[in-house]
């Protein structure tokens, strides 16, 4: 490990959010952490990966020693477009500070995570004069704001061909609603989305009888999704639930009955579900309907859960001690790419505040992100003091 001072975190979150890394843009950003990562003695490897009809997206590993066990910081460098960048009250790249917060779009999702996942590695490994009792690595993608094709999964994949294993992982997405601390995620639901056509016969609306209305089935189809309840939860998760997003029969007149009308859905649900059940569900109330219909279903990704053990135990510890509170142990929210590595590892989620992410004026707290990179830190020294088999 060379001799470089100190990572401030909030400086290198300023350096990272000064690179414009739209989706699926690399922006410099990865350009950046590479250079900071090496200074420090990780191997990078940058991994850009393509596939049909995607674009191509360029991502980094970096690991810090050799030895396991293998303690792998995830995250992405990549962020939402900016938006109405004149309804900003800041250049949205320029990363200022104003009143002890940093501005910037990626500065909550999830710029500052990534400074402090460094910021802690560096102090850790400085500790232990460069000898750490194992490995610590760092898993950046640029395609978890896009489709998530050439991301994580392809990452993974590639480290299982070159024989890198990870055994914890924490993400750094902002898992918390108000204040430093509040929430970790340990799971995320899984979402399901459905898009369901009705085919009817067009007729005008003074003769019903001479056609056949596909809206007044498409509605006793929808009336179960908005009203019934799916379940009752689990230990760790809430209720499925389900949200109307879309309703369209492309009908310009309201004197014609349409020969089709379409709706779009999207289902967040718990462990006690999976794709093929919430199918079978939906697929029972549609054929009680009757008529035709046509059912196309996408599932991004299962319920998943990290249960509570070692990892958490660690995690909590660290955030009580740094932070004088104790996290709630969620799975709300959206999606995240800790559904791809919870197959290879215990992963949790733990960043910032994530109140303004994707938001106009998006901002940190400066204290925050350094407070962040000290719970890191801590968390470092508690998984590597246990035991590991």
């Amino acid at each position: 490990m060379s001799n470089t001072g100190a990572i401030d975190p909030v400086d290198l979150s300023r350096r990272l959010i000064r690179c414009p890394s739209v989706t699926p843009s690399e922006g410099g950003a990865l350009g950046e952490l590479q250079i900071v990562l090496e200074e420090l003695g990780f191997a990078c490897h940058r991994l850009p990966f393509s596939d049909d009809n995607t674009p191509d997206v360029d991502n980094l590993y970096a690991r810090l020693g050799t030895a396991a066990p293998n303690f792998c910081f995830a995250g992405h460098t990549d962020v939402v477009p900016v938006g109405d960048a004149e309804a900003w009250s800041v250049d949205p790249f320029a990363a200022e500070i104003h009143d002890g917060n940093l501005f910037g779009r990626g500065a909550s999702d999830m710029k500052s995570s990534i400074a402090s996942f460094i910021a802690a590695t560096q102090r850790f490994a400085a500790e232990h004069a460069g000898e750490i009792p194992g490995s610590i690595s760092l898993l950046i993608t640029g395609d978890e704001e896009g489709p998530a094709i050439n991301g994580t999964t392809k990452v993974l994949d590639w480290m299982v061909q070159n024989d890198e294993a990870i055994d914890a992982c924490i993400v750094g997405e902002p898992t918390n609603p108000e204040h430093l601390g509040g929430m970790a995620k340990i799971g995320r639901r899984g979402s399901f989305t459905g898009w369901l056509t009705v085919h009817g016969t067009q007729g005008h609306t003074a003769y019903p009888q001479l056609a056949d209305n596909p809206l007044s089935r498409l509605v006793k189809m929808l009336r179960p999704l908005a009203e019934e309840q799916l379940d009752q939860g689990s230990a760790h998760f809430p209720s499925t639930t389900v949200a109307i997003s879309t309703i369209d029969t492309g009908n310009p007149t309201t004197n014609v009955i349409p020969s089709r009308a379409t709706a779009g859905f999207n289902i967040r649900f718990n462990d006690t579900q999976t794709a093929e059940t919430i199918e079978a569900w939906l697929r029972g109330i549609f054929d009680d309907v009757g008529g035709e219909y046509v059912l196309k279903t996408a599932c991004s990704s299962n319920a998943f859960l990290t249960e509570p053990g070692p990892l958490t135990d660690d995690l909590v510890a660290s955030i009580q001690e740094i932070l004088g509170v104790t996290p709630d142990l969620s799975t709300t929210g959206g999606t995240s790419d800790a559904r791809f590595i919870r197959q290879y590892c215990p992963v949790v989620e733990f960043g910032g505040v994530g109140k303004t992410m994707h938001k106009v004026d998006e901002h940190v707290a400066v204290d925050d992100v350094r407070a962040l990179a000290d719970v890191y830190h801590t968390l470092l020294n508690k998984f590597f003091a246990r035991p590991h088999g």
